[in-house]
């Protein structure tokens, strides 16, 4: 008798506890904001320090060049298998990180919101496609970008961009405007 009560007890306990955890879950929009946040910071911290390094933008161009995708690949190792993260444009510089129709949509939509004045840089836009759920987080082009990425760019970056980068699409930006996304996909598991 006292074996089933203990047994009763702890199955009940179990059960608790089980649904206490499915209770606290994240969300797939909170998880992959997490996983943007890791990417972007990453990516960030380190540009950053190579603009201070050289304000003309050759090391913080040598950076991204040769460090931006294994950063990527990395932040994506310590994501759990159904889980992923990337960067992507309308205007891509890298081909590997072209944008799918999904993307597109959004990102235009993000454009269109600039456009007309109601753009939030804080919005996350959320699309369930499929097995998956995309969360998406607007890059918008600030003045440091523009040494790589703007109208005006100086010979050295040219010559520069043109030996790295021979299909280049990411150029011509004014400050403001929507340079690209990080998102963030999430497999249902």
């Amino acid at each position: 008798m006292k074996t089933k009560v203990f047994l009763a007890s702890l199955l009940s306990m179990t059960l608790l506890q089980a649904a206490d955890t499915n209770t606290t879950q994240i969300s797939p929009k909170q998880e992959g904001i997490t996983y943007i946040k890791m990417l972007g910071e990453a990516l960030k911290t380190e540009l950053q320090a190579h603009m201070k390094k050289d304000p003309s933008g050759l090391d913080a161009l040598a950076f991204c060049t040769g460090s931006a995708e294994r950063i990527t690949d990395e932040i994506n190792a310590k994501l759990p298998a159904y889980a992923k993260v990337r960067r992507t444009s309308l205007q891509t510089r890298n081909d590997k990180n072209a944008p799918d129709a999904m993307d597109t949509q959004v990102m235009k939509a993000y454009e269109a919101d600039i456009k007309a004045k109601t753009f939030l840089p804080t919005e996350i836009r959320v699309v369930e496609e499929g097995n998956a759920t995309r969360v998406y987080k607007a890059l918008v082009t600030e003045a440091a970008c523009l040494k790589c990425h703007g109208e005006h760019i100086s010979p050295e970056i040219q010559d520069a961009l043109k030996s790295s980068y021979p299909h280049d699409k990411a150029t011509h930006f004014k400050a403001g405007s929507l340079r690209g996304v990080i998102v963030a996909e999430i497999q249902k598991h």
